[in-house]
């Protein structure tokens, strides 16, 4: 298949585009929330044991989900350069396109439906066999 029959339209990567960018800003401002929560937990005067544990505890789970909120913006930002170097929609292992289909359920998605499937099922008997975890 030559480049130019691969390359998306421009519509069509504009339309990938403000998908990206508005999931982005979403992103961003559920990083923003947790922020501000994580802020305000334990501020509220004498605690006792059992509440400290608890705010510690409910830290924690704000901070990890920061941690995937930061993934999912690494993601996107790097489906955004894809956009911008000409990348974006061919599937980083074959080479070939990532279908239209695919990329309106994932938008940053780097392989195609058939790399993807290999890959995890590569992980699942990597995984079984003890290799990872």
């Amino acid at each position: 298949m030559d480049q130019k029959n691969r390359e998306m339209d421009r519509k069509t990567l504009l339309r990938f585009k403000k998908i990206l960018l508005k999931e982005r800003e979403e992103i961003i401002g559920e990083v923003r929330q947790i922020f501000e929560s994580s802020k305000e937990m334990g501020q509220d005067g004498i605690q006792d044991i059992g509440d400290e544990a608890a705010n510690i505890y409910n830290k924690q789970i704000l901070l990890s989900l920061n941690e995937n909120e930061r993934n999912r913006l690494r993601e996107v930002d790097e489906a955004l350069d894809r956009i911008a170097n000409g990348t974006y929609g061919i599937c980083e292992e074959c080479g070939e396109e990532i279908s239209k289909a695919r990329l309106k359920i994932l938008p940053f998605a780097i392989y195609c439906t058939d790399c993807q499937e290999r890959r995890e099922q590569l992980e699942e008997i990597a995984r079984r066999e003890g290799l990872i975890s």
